[in-house]
């Protein structure tokens, strides 16, 4: 049976940890990022946790009912830091493009968070709100609402598997990462034209592109295509 999370305002009066630390759900995501990126997913351990925040390892259960929990709650953490990011201007397309842009780089901030959490769905307020403010903008922009739910399903999706295929990428070590890199030169650029002519004719192009995200040219091409689908939408009302 999962243990029952103990309510925020008997949390509240609780004496700080032997390291003179105030507990609360803030203060326990904010350690778990930390560890995330100094030891990756596999560090994250209650026991851990509970060394890094100077209290017993049970005093995770108070605030969350159980890792699964917050695991949950780091996802919502870099959802909201991208939406703290984020001014609207009105104008649609914008908005959605650098909302979209502020969640990607919420992630990769995080890579050992992002590639843990960005499969997941929270429930939480602050993603919640970050869904409220997608769907906002496109009813704002005159999608009806099945529209409205195609596009933001494309848009997060999006958004959310660039930046765990980046974020997988970040969270390898310098090592492995510069070798996946230096492939495209050192492999690809040498395969002889006679074998392989579509590699050799694009060889250098490709070794100068595919060390960088493609997902501000996709999510353009998202944008474009609900720009042509809302022009459509218009035509025929």
């Amino acid at each position: 049976m999962a243990k029952q999370v103990v309510p925020e305002a008997e949390r509240r009066r609780r004496r700080p940890t032997r390291q003179g630390t105030v507990l609360s759900e803030k203060v326990i995501v904010q350690t778990a990022l930390r560890m995330l990126r100094e030891h990756g997913s596999t560090g994250l351990t209650a026991r851990r946790l509970g060394t890094a925040l100077g209290a017993d390892p049970s005093t995770l259960y108070r605030y969350f009912a159980g890792l699964d929990d917050l695991t949950r709650a780091i996802g919502e953490e870099l959802m909201g830091r991208a939406l703290d990011t984020w001014t609207a201007t009105g104008e649609w397309r914008a908005d959605l493009r650098s909302l979209g842009r502020a969640i990607h780089a919420s992630y990769l901030a995080h890579p050992q968070a992002a590639v843990l959490t960005a499969s997941r769905v929270t429930g939480r307020p602050r993603e919640i709100a970050v869904d409220e403010t997608i769907l906002g903008i496109l009813l704002g922009a005159g999608f009806p609402d099945t529209d409205v739910v195609g596009v933001y399903h494309a848009f997060i999706d999006l958004s959310l598997a660039f930046a765990a295929l980046d974020a997988g990428s970040l969270a390898l070590t310098d090592k492995a990462r510069a070798a996946d890199e230096e492939m495209w030169s050192s492999t690809y650029a040498e395969l002889p034209a006679e074998t392989h002519p579509h590699i050799a004719a694009t060889a250098q192009l490709l070794a100068g592109r595919m060390t960088h995200s493609a997902y501000p040219v996709v999510l353009e091409t998202l944008l474009h295509s609900a720009a042509g689908q809302l022009t459509r939408i218009r035509a025929n009302q």
